[in-house]
């Protein structure tokens, strides 16, 4: 109990110093909830949404995939006979059932031909209007589409993009362009995530979609009363339509979509984990910094506290109870801060396009346990050293007022595991650069980073002695004594210099890192494009769809174009030499001018040859797991189609970047076995233009492709532009999640100072009296503070580099082979470091300033 007192006294009597170290366990318990409400509120969204819309029993075609999406390579989603409908409403159970068409192989554009597909990625559906979808959406404007000249519209959409009744919608698929007016509005009366639905009447989307009359993609069924259940018509319907074709209860059609939209959540959410894990190591070094300097500055109590007879264990334990209480403190805010983080996510989504309504909110009992024990867990653990420490304090020793003297022995062991862990970690590096796999190297990677990390931090002080002196040198002899006098602060306590530089230099080191590595593939993709891609022009989706073939013959009828390459993929049965079956595997057809546009290098035979009459390459790894040679044939069925005898002619080298492990033949080939209503659409379109047209063809194309603004032109400039553009997008969304831990590390330098201006108050007040001024003394402050910024920058870029380096060549195996160091971006990240130690220093010199010379004097 007496220990409990003395815990709960001395924390709150320095409330003001523990709350830098509760702000560190806020933010990253707050990370931690609100990741996981935002995803648990993510998915009880689609939960709702696909219980809302799907009927007790779904059937539709073999073709179709398990969330009922087109799947098939020609753009058109699989379908089924319009006589099926009757032949469900036979079956036993059935109250009613209702034949639907929809695609989401489609693109929708307004009169000024501008693309009405979301912004945040979501599917646009186009679709026709039935009793089911009924369930979900209600008409607020106009009535239901009727006839080929009318089209409804999602609420959401039409306020995006200020539709209004009677306004022209274009309705682009594999069949063609259908235009209609816009007959009605409807609000969803489930949540939306952000997908673009509008509807057409049946007979309408089947001619639109599909081409065909008499055909439904899905048949909806609803049972009958008297409790038959959702298995029992199925089994029902399966018996009566023979099983032809797929049929799923409401539950497995709901599953199936949740498990298609689980795969993007979780990536989210253990990648979104995984950062508030790095803001929480870095938060260790805020809190064992912060118990490190007041068990410091409270060794006089406890030196008393040990002479009146409290234990060893008790004075441990009274620090631990304080980390307790600072832990609970900052993990009961943290819960609170991590729900209204989740509800900022999901406005910050809505302005993304993608609607989550508050009203989903979900906060499972898991969530707070789950951060309240975390984030104790990780305080208690991280003050375990400094209530260690305090506990091994002698009652004499602590009579002093410097404190307990610092453990020689400590320094040698830690010198001696720094070296070793550095050491280790730097080997296994080199063994990951020297891999000749990238599996193997990945591993050798991943243990050399945490090694290296694990090092860097333990030798840290170590390190800041010499760092510190160096920088001193550089940067702090031109203020003179106040500069001087910043170093040896800084040099004062290299333990505590290091963990605070060692908190910045996690942060740093991972954005170094992945600088280099996003450089590097950016410089070598730049690099393969220059020495492989021929062509003038790559036409493509930004979206993944594929090119319809009326877009296809705009491009073709573009003037100044020399010649105009299809691109098509597909999937075939391979039955190779040694008698093996390779199901499902890839197969590129394209227009022999293809070998022109992309020099592709070959081991055996010319590529050209491959576009031949029943011909076809194969990759160099492909043919020596196969036992493949010049000539050797290889049984080719292909999906939708039928087999084919094809001799390899081209044997390509597996050491490319683009177009890697490809097999190429011909579209002639490909159109001699597989029906023209089953040829799978183009996935790209390449351009060539006549010599000295390049310009004129460039504007012509994108004049050309005005009515498909789904497909986008570019020149090899823009594609380099347009592949910087992604990588760079990825990066800086990693950075931004790594701010996370930055910003910890930010605390933790305030932290410090803070605390260490408390420690010397005395020292500062002899120092104001014997001349030093207010200003020196917060330029003073300012200067410790940018030298401990600029050591943990200087590690942390260093390693970061490293790694990067590293990763680098483990991406050589792969293909990408130039090594770039984002210069630019280092030394930025450098210099940002040194505005971050101001900052960081702006609150504790103001209050240093402000100190009363003769009270801080007579300060103990």
């Amino acid at each position: 109990m007496t220990v409990m007192k003395t815990s709960m006294r001395n924390f709150f009597a320095h409330k003001g110093r523990m709350a830098l170290s509760a702000i560190a366990v806020l933010l990253s318990v707050a990370f931690v909830c609100g990741t996981l409400v935002f995803t648990d509120t993510m998915s009880t969204t689609f939960d709702k949404l696909f219980a809302a819309t799907t009927s007790d029993v779904t059937v539709s075609a073999k073709g179709a995939s398990d969330t009922g999406e087109t799947t098939a390579d020609n753009g058109k989603p699989p379908v089924m006979p319009a006589s099926v409908l009757d032949e469900v409403r036979k079956a036993q159970g059935v109250k009613s059932a209702e034949g639907t068409v929809f695609s989401t192989s489609v693109t929708v554009v307004d009169g000024d031909k501008e693309n009405l597909s979301p912004s945040s990625g979501a599917p646009t559906i186009v679709g026709s209007w039935n009793r089911n979808d009924a369930r979900t959406m209600k008409i607020t404007s106009g009535a239901a589409p009727k006839g080929a000249d009318q089209i409804m519209v999602d609420a959401d959409t039409a306020d995006k993009h200020d539709l209004k009744l009677g306004d022209e919608i274009g309705v682009i698929s594999a069949v063609g362009t259908h235009t209609a007016k816009i007959s009605a509005i409807a609000d969803f009366t489930v949540t939306n995530p952000g997908a673009a639905i509008f509807y057409l009447d049946t007979k309408t989307a089947q001619r639109t979609l599909v081409g065909e009359s008499d055909v439904y993609t899905n048949v909806n069924v609803t049972a009958a009363g008297g409790g038959v259940s959702d298995a029992q018509l199925k089994k029902n319907v399966t018996a009566e339509l023979g099983g032809a074709f797929q049929v799923k209860t409401a539950k497995e059609t709901a599953d199936a979509n949740q498990k298609d939209v689980a795969g993007f959540m979780n990536v989210m959410k253990y990648a979104m984990l995984g950062f508030a894990g790095i803001a929480f190591l870095v938060g260790i070094f805020l809190i064992i910094n912060t118990f490190s300097m007041l068990v410091a500055q409270r060794t006089r109590e406890i030196g008393l506290m040990r002479a009146i007879g409290s234990s060893r264990k008790q004075v441990n334990r009274s620090v631990l109870v304080e980390a307790l209480l600072l832990g609970v403190v900052g993990s009961v805010l943290g819960v609170g801060a991590g729900v209204g983080l989740a509800i900022g996510l999901m406005k910050l989504m809505g302005q993304m396009g993608m609607e989550l309504s508050t009203d989903d909110l979900t906060v499972a009992w898991t969530t707070p346990v789950v951060g309240l024990v975390l984030g104790v867990i990780v305080t208690v653990l991280a003050a375990y050293l400094p209530a260690r420490r305090a506990g091994k304090i002698s009652p004499m020793a602590a009579l002093r007022d410097a404190g307990a003297p610092a453990d020689a022995k400590a320094g040698w062991i830690r010198a001696a595991l720094g070296t070793v862990l550095t050491g280790t970690g730097g080997f296994a590096l080199y063994l990951a650069s020297a891999a000749d796999k990238a599996k193997e190297g990945s591993l050798w990677l991943g243990l050399g980073i945490v090694l290296s990390l694990i090092g860097f931090v333990v030798i840290g002080p170590l390190l800041a002695g010499a760092v510190v002196r160096v920088l001193g040198a550089v940067l702090l002899r031109m203020f003179g004594p106040v500069g001087r006098m910043a170093e040896r602060n800084a040099l004062r306590n290299p333990r505590r210099t290091g963990a605070t530089g060692a908190a910045l230099m996690i942060g740093l080191a991972l954005v170094a890192c992945l600088s280099v590595v996003g450089s590097s593939m950016v410089a070598s993709a730049t690099d393969q494009l220059d020495k492989t891609v021929g062509t003038d022009f790559i036409i493509q989706s930004d979206r993944s769809q594929l090119i319809t073939p009326q877009a296809v013959q705009a491009v073709k009828s573009s003037p100044d174009l020399a010649h105009v390459t299809e691109y098509k993929s597909t999937q075939a049965d391979f039955t190779t030499p040694d008698g093996k079956t390779l199901k499902d595997t890839a197969i590129t057809a394209a227009d022999p001018t293809y070998a022109t546009d992309l020099s592709t290098e070959t081991v055996a035979g010319k590529l050209p040859d491959a576009y031949k009459a029943d011909s076809m390459s194969v990759h160099e790894k492909f043919a020596e797991d196969h036992g493949i040679r010049l000539g050797s044939k290889i049984k080719v069925a292909f999906k939708d189609g039928s087999a084919a005898d094809l001799t390899v002619r081209a044997i390509t080298s597996s050491d490319v970047v683009i177009d890697a492990g490809s097999m190429y033949t011909s579209i002639a080939t490909l159109a001699k076995y597989v029906p023209a209503d089953k040829m799978p659409l183009d996935s790209l379109v390449f351009a060539s233009a006549k010599d000295g047209r390049q310009d004129a063809a460039y504007t012509s194309l994108k004049s050309a492709l005005h009515d498909y603004p789904q497909y986008i032109v570019r020149d090899q400039t823009d594609y380099k532009d347009a592949l910087k553009d992604q990588i760079g997008q990825l990066l800086n969304m990693i950075y931004g999640l790594l701010a996370l831990a930055i910003i910890v590390a930010i605390l933790g330098v305030v932290n410090t100072l803070a605390l260490s201006v408390v420690e010397r108050t005395r020292e500062i007040g002899l120092m104001r009296a014997i001349g030093l001024s207010r200003r020196q003394l917060r330029r003073m402050i300012r200067m410790e503070s940018v030298v401990i910024a600029l050591f943990g920058a200087l590690l942390g870029l260093g390693l970061g580099m490293g790694w990067g380096a590293t990763a680098q060549q483990l991406l050589a195996l792969e293909g990408m082979g130039v090594l770039d160091i984002p210069w630019p971006t280092i030394i930025g990240v450098f210099i940002s470091s040194a505005f971050v130690g101001l900052f960081a220093a702006l609150i504790p010199a103001f209050r240093a300033g402000r100190m009363n010379v003769l009270n801080a004097i007579a300060t103990e």
